[in-house]
């Protein structure tokens, strides 16, 4: 499934993802901010990186995918559109499809991000980074945003250099 393009109307959203990374950033976490949209642009959810908790399982995709199973129909799922600041790692790549959300547009790809954190020397991650679509086959993507991204490497720079 080829990637889409990022809509006009999309980015306040993406800058909304942006602004939670950046609240987890001030809070000592690690920068992700994602928030879940309704079919009819209604924001649901949202939430940020709470990782620094000692639980590496807290990333807010995965917390947004568990949400919607609880609060969603699965149409209601289907129609509804993950924004990101970061593409979805395996694990929340994994549970978006699991429960059958839709669409995931993101600032940053994975491939930009750890080239980013490669630059800074920050060591490998446990779970190797993939595209979503090599995890989801099924899931639609778009992203990234280069008018948003230089904003997400600022923020990972500042966390990893502090």
């Amino acid at each position: 499934m080829a990637k889409e393009l990022v809509r006009e109307s999309e980015l306040p959203y993406l800058r909304r993802a942006v602004e939670l990374a950046a609240e987890a950033l001030d809070a000592g976490d690690e920068p992700f901010g994602s928030l879940l949209v309704s079919a009819d642009g209604t924001v649901l959810a949202e939430d940020h990186n709470r990782v620094a908790s000692g639980d590496r399982t807290r990333h807010p995709e995965f917390a947004l995918a568990r949400w919607s199973a609880a609060h969603l129909s699965p149409g209601e799922r289907a129609a509804a559109t993950v924004y990101t600041s970061g593409e979805h790692c395996p694990m929340c790549a994994a549970a978006h499809a699991w429960v059958g959300l839709g669409r995931i547009v993101y600032v940053a790809s994975s491939e930009q991000l750890g080239a980013w954190l490669a630059e800074l020397g920050v060591p490998a991650p446990p779970v190797r980074t993939l595209p979503v679509q090599e995890v989801a086959p099924g899931v639609r993507v778009a992203g990234p945003v280069p008018e948003l991204a230089g904003e997400v490497r600022e923020l990972h720079r500042r966390f990893h250099t502090r």
